[in-house]
């Protein structure tokens, strides 16, 4: 499976974006997927996963109320909605796909296949 994130861009402080990312090969739908973040000097972190099927998400607590993470099999394509973006949510965003996860998963180790990162800047 190959990932390609994109969507990033510079944004003022309680803008949108809407982060994509298109994976190729057929199996795409059996993947639970996941999106992370690494800011500089810090460690990647997670911010949102979605099953195999879209019916389970889980959030990072900073993401809650904000990002939704949706995908759509026929596309290929799992996304992330942000709204209300504050500086802190500056980073490289991350699209990854899990082989061996059940469900969704908020660990990056539990992730095989990682996308290139967009970058998401935020100005106050």
């Amino acid at each position: 499976v190959q990932l390609q994130a994109y969507g990033g861009g510079l944004v003022q402080a309680g803008g949108s974006l809407r982060l994509s990312c298109a994976a190729s090969g057929r199996t795409f739908s059996r993947y639970p997927m996941g999106w992370f973040r690494q800011a500089p000097g810090k460690e990647r972190e997670f911010v949102a996963a979605i099953s195999w099927n879209g019916g389970v998400t889980a959030y990072a607590d900073s993401g809650k109320g904000r990002f939704t993470i949706s995908r759509d099999n026929a596309k290929n394509t799992v996304y992330l909605q942000m709204n209300n973006l504050n500086p802190e949510d500056t980073a490289v965003y991350y699209c990854a796909a899990s082989q061996t996860t059940g469900w969704t998963s908020r660990y990056r180790y539990d992730y095989d296949y990682w996308g290139q990162g967009t970058q998401v800047t935020v100005s106050s």
